[in-house]
Order: C-alpha cells, then structure tokens, then sequence
C-alpha cells in the first residue's frame, strides 16, 4: 500500500521580520552606499513578502543597469515597465518615502531579514526531507545526498561578513610576519621530501592539491609517503579516501613501506624471524596514528563532507584529506551526463570544502591519452583529464613523470627509478621540477 504525502501550507506562518524589510528597502531609495551593501548580503528570495521581492528585483535591475536610482527614477522605471501594482502600488512607495530610514543601523536590518530567510530554509528543507521520507520507491542514498547538498548550502550563506579594512589586513599580516621570523617550521604541513617543500612551504591551508600522472606511475605510492611524513611531523589526523583499492590493500601498502619488506612477500605470507619482529614494531605504531581509511565506493563530496565532520568531532582538529582518485567520485546534485561539467563542480566543490574547513586537500588525478601520443610525453596542465577546471580551481598541481633518459643514464635497476615530479602549477609560488626516488617494491618514494 503506497502512504499518500500530505503538503504542508504554512507559508503563513513562516519567520520574517517585515518592519526590517520595510526598513531596508527605504534605505535603497535614499542612499547609493545602501544599495551597494544590500545588493551583497541579500538576495531576492531573502525578502518573505512578495511585493518586497518584487521591489528589489527592479532595484538590482536598475543597479545592475547603471543607472541612477532615486524616488524620482524609481517610480518612473517602474510605470515604465508596468510593475507598480507588483510591488503593491503608489501607497507603499509613499509610506517607505515617509519611513526616515537610518543606514547606520543597515548591517542590524540586513542581519534580521537574513536571520529569517536561514530560519525559512531550514523549516521547507525539514518538511521536504519529511516528504520524501514518505515516498519508498526514493533511496535512501538519494534523499541523504539531496538533504546533505541542501544543508550544505544554507550553512553556506550562514557565514559572518567578511569586509575587513587595509588596518585589519595590515596589521593581521605583519603579526603573521613575525611569527614566521622567530619560527624556523614551514607555514604548510611537510611533505617530508625536502625539495618539494623548499618550492611550496609545505601544503598550505585551504588549498586543493592535484596529483596527477598516467597509470601505474605511483600517484598512491606518492600521496600514502605524504601522509605518512605529514602524521609523523605534524601529528594531525589524516584522512584517505580510496575509491580504487581496498583499505586492506592500502594498509598492506603502509606495512610494506615502513618494514622495508616487499609486497610481494607479505601478500605471500613468506616472512622469516627477523620479519615477524619488524612487523610487529611497526603494527603497534601504526594502530596508534590518527589515519582514517574509507573504501566506499562511488563518494560523493556531501558524503565526504560529512565524513569530515566525523573526525573533527572526534579530534577537535584535521591535517589532511586525500581521495584517491577524482574521477571516480560522483556528483549528487546533478547527473546530466555530461562527465566534464560534473568533474567541474566537482573540483568547485571540493576547493569550497578545503575553504570551509581551512585543511588542504590532495585529489588524485589521472592524465588524458593524448600524452602516449606526443614525442615529448612530459605532461603539462592541459593533459589533465575530463575537465579543464580542475586546473582552474586547484592551487597547487604536481605531476608525477618517468623520464627514460633520466633512468637509463644513471642505470638503476628494475625495482628503482628516477621520476620527476613537476610543479605544473602554484598559485602563491613558483613552478619547477624536482627527482625523487621510487621503490617499487615497497611502493614507497624517497628524497635522492
């Protein structure tokens, strides 16, 4: 038996302040200073009576437009395009003339109206959830995605104003200039390979991080000996999403590169007694780092939001996040079948999510066929595949590259190779390329 949805009617009753919005929308009619705060801070659908809504809307025309706004200009802009009656008639022109606004207490007035605009979200995203909660033939996966997108959005818009004066910014970084002088650590978390620091600081707060290389190249080799290093420097729970490998086989690639014993034989059982002791030291260290492992498959950037969340609450506190690898994670709010406009706002979203939470966030990132096509296959930036907005909206772009040369110059062996990581981008530094060391055999990469 299917359960009839019943619909709610209670935009009656929903919070609003209408002595506020009479109040600001007097304050767009006396001064040009109003319109520039409100136009930031509001939206149209801020504003709960219609007609008020409708009021703004011609303001933000007009403004948008260039052009000049008055009582005078208004009026006739809006006798113009037929929008009197919408906005409820000369009568309420002449009452916000007659209001005697006062913008200094604008800011008070904006925080009022948005503090019941939130307040109404909240409410319609509580009896939505309740709907769709009612109907069985939506997932539960479905409607968990649409409630965390929605959620996220409102808390989003809750946020303090972030104008801040050239006296503020000044003084706020002279005192991070000081700190700097008499502190000999990096401003970013170490990455433990020496070279790379040097160039970027360690990796820096709310920066999203690509690593990005062709199969087999050792893009998770690379960021498992981050994490490691970034745990045992800085102390800080890391977090790893592998949508790829299981998280047994991610922790028998830990155990491989801190025993120095290859993979091969521990996946094998083959170990002798001196391997058992490694094993066993290194077992009681591991389980004490603050790593977090998820597996789970087809991740979604609500999901690992939340997730998050999770370990915050635990710890207070968090270094790092690494997925493994991007393309593979899917976009909840919208599936148009378009994979690149996906990955677009995927990436978008995940930069907003490093912001949020002021972490770096290290996304894996595969490299696009057209490289196996040129003669020279040292990668650059438009290489990265699908989407042309992951080195848009990334801060930092590493990527990892075996030049054959370089290897067979120096002669290494089968199990060891030369591979240059190249700094295609940097935001706040310079780009470049540096050598590292890789292991194959304990898939673990090393300073030369």
């Amino acid at each position: 038996m299917q359960i009839e949805t019943r619909e709610y009617d209670f935009d009656n009753y929903l919070p609003h302040n209408f002595l506020a919005e009479k109040m600001v929308l007097s304050c767009l009619l006396t001064s040009s200073e109003a319109i520039e705060i409100t136009t930031k801070n509001l939206s149209v659908e801020a504003f709960y009576f219609k007609n008020h809504q409708e009021f703004f809307k011609a303001i933000l025309f007009m403004y948008q437009n260039n052009k000049f706004i008055d009582i005078i200009t208004f009026t006739t802009f809006l006798q113009e395009n037929g929008l009197i009656n919408k906005i409820g008639g000369i009568k309420v022109l002449i009452e916000l003339i007659n209001q005697i606004p006062n913008i200094v207490y604008l800011d008070e007035y904006i925080r009022l109206i948005k503090d019941k605009f939130l307040r109404r979200s909240l409410i319609k995203l509580g009896y939505k959830t309740i709907n769709s909660s009612f109907i069985t033939n939506i997932s539960l996966e479905n409607i968990l995605a649409e409630f965390e997108s929605n959620f996220f959005k409102i808390t989003n818009e809750f946020k303090p104003n972030k104008l801040s004066s050239s006296t503020d910014l000044v003084y706020s970084i002279f005192l991070d200039l000081k700190q700097k002088s008499t502190s000999p650590n990096l401003p970013g978390l170490i990455s433990g390979f020496s070279a790379l620091d040097s160039l970027t600081q360690g990796f820096q707060k709310s920066d999203l991080i690509i690593i990005a290389g062709r199969p087999s190249i050792g893009k998770t080799a690379f960021s498992l000996t981050i994490t490691l290093n970034i745990i045992k420097y800085s102390k800080l729970p890391v977090l790893v999403f592998s949508l790829e490998m299981s998280k047994e086989q991610i922790m028998y690639r830990l155990l491989s590169m801190e025993t120095n014993i290859s993979q091969l034989r521990l996946r094998s059982g083959k170990l002798y007694e001196m391997d058992w002791i490694k094993l066993n030291k290194i077992i009681k260290i591991l389980s004490k780092l603050p790593l977090f492992v998820d597996d789970s498959s087809d991740l979604s950037v609500q999901e690992i939001r939340g997730k998050i969340k999770t370990v915050i609450s635990q710890y207070k506190t968090i270094g790092l996040v690494i997925i493994d690898y991007i393309q593979l994670m899917q976009n909840s709010i919208s599936q148009n079948g378009n994979r690149a406009q996906e990955l677009s706002q995927i990436t978008r979203a995940l930069k907003n999510v490093a912001k949020e939470f002021n972490i770096p966030i290290i996304a894996l990132s595969q490299l696009s066929r057209n490289v196996e096509n040129r003669t020279d296959k040292k990668p650059i930036l438009s290489d990265l595949r699908e989407s042309g907005s992951i080195e848009q909206d990334a801060d930092l772009v590493l990527m990892l590259y075996q030049n054959d040369r370089t290897n067979s110059e120096q002669s290494f062996d089968n199990f060891n190779k030369i591979i240059d990581l190249i700094i295609a981008k940097q935001r706040n530094g310079p780009t470049g390329s540096i050598q590292l060391k890789f292991d194959k055999r304990r898939t673990k990469y090393l300073n030369i």
